[in-house]
């Protein structure tokens, strides 16, 4: 029988981790830009 590979799945689910934060990241910014640009349009 094989002997799993621990540090391919480590760097996998690391992968992921950092894949799903940047995502986050990314909706964040997108939701504040939005915010912003309906401050700016409130006002005129």
């Amino acid at each position: 029988m094989a002997k799993p590979n621990y540090s391919y799945e480590k760097r996998q689910k690391e992968l992921a981790k950092k894949k799903k934060q940047e995502e986050k990241r990314k909706r964040k910014q997108a939701s504040k830009g939005d915010a912003t640009k309906e401050g700016q349009q409130r006002p005129e």
